[in-house]
């Protein structure tokens, strides 16, 4: 398939794996593009060292392209993108901060810049500071979230009609029905998440994994919106946050609460009780643990089938 997306990244699917903290590592990302789709190193649980290896790691297992994505509020962002230059790295997605900041730089050294979004101000905002397309993150989406709680059914279209450039779709899809529902909105692509964070490749904890796939319908909430929104699957951890939520907690009291390395301990260490489990609302739909170029392949494929019911549809 060839479009704007296919074309900008020179893959072969308009399939991109979000660059999920915790989970995505290279060998998801590596995986992913040899798969035909974009694969991205999730930068944001990764010291800069930590992520230069990744980048080299990456190079070896794929002459695919793959991505970087990085969230701006990174305290060693300076540092970070020094090291996104140095290794070459061809494309960047930036999210969690200003894209006006860092996207000339990185297009300066030409580097193909996507910016995450979750409304339509940013998004024109994105355009505005000269972003190559934009991703657009609807409510149902897992790990930090937007403030206005719009579903991507919503979102998208609103979206497309206020910017020029492509624009990829993200939140609540993880099948090829709902890349399809997401292409009939206008996207030009997906992204997708919670699929891809319980790959085999995935570098996510193997009780996280098994956490998601035996989820049900609700065990999903968006919390902690006085601090940084993100979507919790419930564990203790998550009632805690809720009943400092109901109580009136200020700021300060959930950021206390949320502490240190609490992403960390639940989704890479494996601790189910006290760790932080950022996951969407579709993972009520995820029941098996599988190679991520099956993931890739089952979607594409589903993604044509429901196109030709579609188009054989008699009014």
């Amino acid at each position: 398939m060839k479009n704007s997306i296919t074309s900008l990244f020179n893959i072969k699917y308009p399939i991109i794996q979000a660059g999920m903290v915790w989970c995505s590592g290279w060998r998801l990302a590596s995986a992913v593009s040899n798969a035909g789709g974009l694969g991205i190193i999730g930068a944001g649980s990764m010291y800069p060292s930590v992520l230069r290896e990744h980048i080299h790691k990456c190079k070896q297992a794929t002459s695919q392209p793959f991505a970087v994505n990085v969230p701006l509020l990174y305290p060693n962002v300076q540092e970070i993108m020094d090291i996104l230059v140095e290794e070459d790295v061809k494309i960047v997605f930036t999210s969690a901060g200003n894209p006006a900041t860092w996207t000339s730089f990185l297009k300066a050294n030409g580097i193909t810049v996507v910016h995450v979004i979750a409304n339509t101000k940013f998004a024109l905002k994105a355009q505005q500071s000269g972003v190559d397309a934009i991703v657009a993150e609807g409510f149902e989406a897992g790990g930090h979230n937007g403030r206005e709680e719009t579903t991507t059914l919503c979102l998208i279209p609103m979206i497309k009609a206020a910017v020029e450039i492509p624009v990829i779709a993200a939140g609540g899809i993880a099948s090829g029905q709902s890349m399809l529902a997401a292409f009939a909105l206008g996207a030009d692509a997906v992204q997708i998440g919670s699929a891809f964070a319980v790959a085999q490749e995935s570098s996510a904890h193997p009780n996280f994994k098994e956490k998601v796939i035996s989820s049900a319908e609700g065990d999903t909430k968006l919390r902690m919106k006085k601090l940084v929104p993100v979507r919790l699957l419930k564990n203790e951890f998550a009632d805690a946050v809720a009943q400092a939520e109901a109580n009136g907690a200020s700021t300060e009291e959930l950021a206390t609460l949320l502490g240190r390395a609490r992403a960390k301990l639940g989704m890479f260490e494996g601790n189910m009780d006290e760790g932080e489990l950022e996951i969407g609302q579709v993972s009520a739909m995820l029941s098996e643990i599988k190679p991520a170029a099956t993931i890739l392949s089952e979607i594409w494929e589903e993604f044509l089938v429901e196109k030709e019911k579609l188009e054989k549809l008699k009014f």
